[in-house]
């Protein structure tokens, strides 16, 4: 099966075509990865890559409880372990910066820190905290000088994922964070060169991926992308199309290795066709990796039409470590999850799944 051959994913040769998606665990203690962060890894090592959960680069990117960031020496000791652990299963691993912009809550973030977005426009939810649901606040609209600022944050978050040990660096630019923030005309209600027409609201993701990809190499950098997505008070508008078409252009024209593209037809998006698949694999001649809802028989048939380059898998890796052994030999898998345990901290749901015997 093609889902289980090698590929070659720019300097890497994949065992298998079995991409981990990155899964916010928060188990990130101070918002430092530990030894237990490097012992779930290192278990779901057999994908042919990882995508790490969502890591901060910066402070103010830090929305979520128990988050990890790549910001201090300390961190990135911590990420040596994890990526060391990961080297040492003979796996390959990608952090995921991710700057969760308006989707913060003050309890969830260090002092001094601020909550910032394109706009000053609260995403009109409620945020999960050790204190319990709290309503999200209204976000301060960045400057000219907070959007160079941030742009710079991940670069020096990308040229420290290398000194920590990653293969490469993706982009969260899905579910409703600050790259997609600036993307969408509903949370992006600048008159400046950020905002307006479609070239404007895709330029801080186009330059942000130009220079996270000249400090590490395009061939180390890809981009998480959730057309149709409703996450963090995301909604369809009409040129949304266009607007991928456009952004999926401009990532090709420069080079970036790779687009990840989460499907969510059928899970709680607008009910509209998911030609926007399509569009963005005529425009981005590069690799496209596809997540969302797939099983090993729909990843196959995908991998063999063309459709997709690399399949990336999510909870399944939840509760079975072991996943690309199970599909490969189409032993069972675990169906036990406990959404309780998502979000919680130490090993009950994170590092105490067995595998298959």
């Amino acid at each position: 099966m093609l889902l289980f051959s090698p590929y070659q994913l720019g300097q890497l040769k994949l065992t298998n075509r079995i991409v981990m998606a990155p899964l916010t665990r928060s188990r990130a203690i101070g918002n430092q990865p530990n030894e237990l962060m490097a012992t779930y890894y290192s278990q779901r090592a057999g994908a042919g890559v990882i995508i790490s959960e969502g890591i901060a680069p910066s402070p103010n990117g830090l929305g979520y409880a128990r988050i990890p960031g790549l910001f201090s020496n300390e961190q990135v000791e911590g990420w040596k372990r994890v990526t060391n652990a990961v080297h040492n299963e003979g796996g390959k691993i990608f952090a995921q910066l991710m700057h969760t912009g308006r989707m913060s809550h003050p309890v969830n973030m260090p002092a001094g820190s601020t909550i910032i977005a394109p706009s000053a426009i609260s995403a009109g939810m409620e945020m999960r905290t050790d204190q319990g649901m709290q309503p999200l606040p209204v976000p301060e609209e960045m400057s000219l000088s907070d959007i160079t600022q941030t742009q710079t944050e991940y670069i020096k978050a990308a040229m420290l994922a290398m000194e920590a040990g990653f293969d490469g660096v993706e982009i969260h630019g899905a579910n409703g964070y600050l790259p997609e923030q600036f993307l969408s005309p509903y949370s992006n209600v600048r008159n400046d060169d950020y905002g307006g027409n479609i070239e404007n609201r895709c330029r801080f993701v186009l330059e942000l991926a130009e220079k996270v990809g000249q400090s590490i190499g395009f061939d180390r950098a890809g981009i998480r992308l959730s057309p149709y997505g409703v996450h963090g008070g995301m909604k369809y508008y009409p040129e949304l199309d266009e607007t991928y078409i456009h952004l999926s252009q401009g990532l090709e024209s420069l080079g970036h290795l790779y687009i990840h593209l989460v499907d969510h037809s059928g899970l709680g998006a607008p009910e509209v066709p998911w030609r926007i698949k399509t569009a963005i694999r005529k425009q981005f001649s590069r690799i496209l990796i596809l997540s969302g809802g797939y099983t090993k028989d729909k990843a196959e048939k995908d991998l063999a039409s063309g459709t997709a380059d690399l399949i990336a898998f999510g909870k399944p890796f939840i509760n079975n470590p072991d996943l690309v052994k199970r599909m490969e030999n189409n032993w069972p898998l675990s169906d036990n999850l406990d959404p309780s345990t998502f979000y919680s901290s130490g090993e009950k749901g994170y590092t105490d799944w067995p595998t298959f015997n």
